[in-house]
Order: structure tokens, then C-alpha cells, then sequence
């Protein structure tokens, strides 16, 4: 893919970012997270790409979220056909509190390389380059910290293990704390926690536990492009969810085999972008600065060569065409 399409990716998540900030700390989760759809659907609609939505908000009967199977892009001939996932706005209870680590993220990979993971749970256990190839989501919880601490050179002491604040992960949180390493309970938002393992300044060494199946693919593709590690298996832990997976042909031993890095997605030829909507660990969330303008921070990777880019950015909200029209709908601009 042209590596020209890392800024244009970055638009598009920037767009998502501005379009659902105005929403921080107002308690409509749903109202914040339709302005992120419009504003990402707006965005896309620039680029020169021929892109399939594989992981998104749902299916086309409940649009006008950014639906799976909806084709994004410019969609004209000798356009790129890409496999598109999204998460418009990951931490859509975040943003309603006004809690950090709410942020518009999407990955691209060519057709065919992005797991069409249904929406069910997945267990998930996720490092840093350094960790690389160390770990086994089928070892004991204590041999995995074992084999990270070792690779980090560091004391099982040391790590820093993330995992969400939800009961199902009690005895995971036990058997964290009985092996001796800290932990960092996060309440929503697992993409931003995953990539969060990539980067010493964050202070977090490996994520586990059992979230989101879909945001695991998106994760997956932003730590491939980061050159960490991934492993995931699908946990549907209702009737429905099993549903979904036999819905996708899925078998029971489908359903329960391990799920690597390179099963996630399948080339290196992709693409990650986030923006951050509100501040968090990586990523600051927007500021608005007055004079309508608004400040972003955004990070975007590019797999095939490992490139990662911080990007800064300083918008005039009544300049931007793409910005005007999506925020009109929502909300006055400042």
C-alpha cells in the first residue's frame, strides 16, 4: 500500500477525534459516538482506496453506523482494495465521564489479510517488542510473567500487568498478585491498553485478560506494525455469541484454538492510526484553544517498515469543510 496513506489515515481518525470531543463528560456515550462515525465516514470519503468495513459497529441493518460490510473510499477503478477495521470511538463510557484513554482508531490491511473476528469475547494476552515470542496464552499466569520479566530483564517485581476492572477477571487479578507483579486496572477501552504494552515511557508491560474479539484484530495489526506480540482465543461467553461464531462457520475447535499474531492479520503491508480524544497514556486527548481551533494528537504506524510517527496538529474547525459539515450537525462550532 502507498505509504503516502499514513497522513491520509490520520485525517481520518483526527476527524472522528474533533467531531465526538465536544461530547466529554456530558453523559450521552451514543450522541459522542454517532459524531465519531460521521466524522470517520466523512473522512474516508477522500481517500483513494476501494475499503471494506470487516470490523466495525454492527451489521447494515443497524447503520448509520459504520457498518461491516459497508465499502468506504473513493471507490473507483485501480483503486486499492484494502480490508478496513474501526473503532470510531473506543471508550464511548470514557468519554461520558470524561475518564482518560477514549480514542478514534481504525487499521487497514490489503483484502483478505484482517481476521473477520465475530462480536463475541476473546482472551488476550498482548507485549512490547521485547517480549516478543515469549509468551503462551495456554501457560499459567505466573509462567507467562516469568518468561516477561526475563526477556525485559527486569523482576517479576517490576512488571506492570494491565488488565480490566471486570469480575470476570478475579482470579486472574489473584493470580497476578500472588506471582508478585503490579497491576494497572483500566475500565474500559482495551485497543489504547494493547498498544499501551509498545511503548517503556507508559510504564506497562503486558496486557491480559478477556475483552472485546474485534478490538483484538484492530490491537493486533497496531502491534505488529510496533513488532510485539499477540495471542487471543475466542471466548463467547453467552448463547448469542456462541450464535455469531457458528454464524461465520466457526467450529467448536475453531471457537477454542489459539489465535497468533500472524492469524490476526496476515500481512505486514498495513496500517494503524489513533487519535486521542481524551488524555491518556499514549495519547493526549483534544484541546480546544480558542478562536476555533482545537489541537489533536495523533500516533500512526505502518507495518512494513516498522515507521512509527507521532503527529501534532493545530485545526481551524471553521476551515475545514470535512470538520464544518460534520460539526454543524452536531454541535455550533466554537
Amino acid at each position: 500500500m502507498d505509504r503516502n496513506l499514513a497522513l491520509e489515515l490520520v485525517r481520518v481518525t483526527e476527524t472522528a477525534a474533533l467531531a465526538s470531543a465536544g461530547y466529554m463528560g456530558m453523559g450521552d456515550k451514543e450522541a459522542a459516538d454517532q459524531a465519531a462515525v460521521d466524522g470517520m465516514r466523512r473522512a474516508f470519503s477522500s481517500l483513494s482506496i476501494k475499503g471494506t468495513v470487516v470490523i466495525g459497529e454492527g451489521e447494515l441493518d443497524e447503520a448509520p453506523m459504520l457498518y461491516i460490510g459497508e465499502e468506504v473510499g473513493c471507490c473507483k477503478d485501480g483503486d486499492m482494495e484494502v480490508d478496513i477495521a474501526v473503532d470510531p470511538l473506543e471508550g464511548t463510557t470514557l468519554i461520558a465521564k470524561g475518564l482518560p484513554n477514549a480514542i478514534a482508531v481504525l487499521a487497514m490491511a490489503p483484502k483478505g489479510c484482517l481476521l473477520h473476528a465475530p462480536d463475541t469475547y476473546m482472551k488476550k494476552i498482548a507485549v512490547g517488542p521485547k517480549a516478543k515470542g515469549v509468551i503462551d496464552i495456554n501457560a499459567s499466569v505466573k509462567d507467562n510473567l516469568e518468561a516477561v520479566a526475563k526477556a525485559l530483564n527486569k523482576n517479576i517485581e517490576d512488571l506492570t500487568v494491565t488488565v480490566q476492572d471486570r469480575p470476570r477477571h478475579d482470579q486472574l487479578i489473584k493470580d497476578i498478585r500472588d506471582a508478585g507483579a503490579r497491576i494497572k486496572l483500566f475500565s474500559d477501552g482495551d485497543v489504547a491498553t494493547a498498544i499501551a504494552t509498545g511503548f517503556d515511557e507508559t510504564g506497562i508491560d503486558i496486557m491480559m485478560g478477556i475483552g472485546g474479539a474485534p478490538e483484538g484484530v484492530i490491537a493486533a495489526v497496531a502491534l505488529k506494525c510496533l513488532g510485539g506480540d499477540m495471542q487471543g482465543i475466542l471466548y463467547p461467553m453467552s448463547p448469542e455469541e456462541d450464535e455469531r461464531c457458528r454464524a461465520m462457520g466457526l467450529s467448536e475447535e475453531d471457537v477454542k484454538k489459539v489465535l497468533y499474531l500472524d492469524d490476526l492479520v496476515s500481512s505486514e503491508d498495513c496500517f494503524f492510526a489513533a487519535t486521542g480524544i481524551t488524555q491518556g497514556d499514549l495519547l493526549s486527548g483534544v484541546v480546544y484553544t480558542g478562536n476555533n481551533r482545537a489541537s489533536t494528537h495523533s500516533v500512526v504506524m505502518r507495518g512494513q517498515t516498522g515507521t512509527i510517527r507521532f503527529v501534532e496538529a493545530d485545526h481551524r474547525l471553521d476551515k475545514n469543510d470535512t470538520l464544518v459539515e460534520v460539526m454543524n450537525k452536531h454541535r455550533k462550532i466554537r
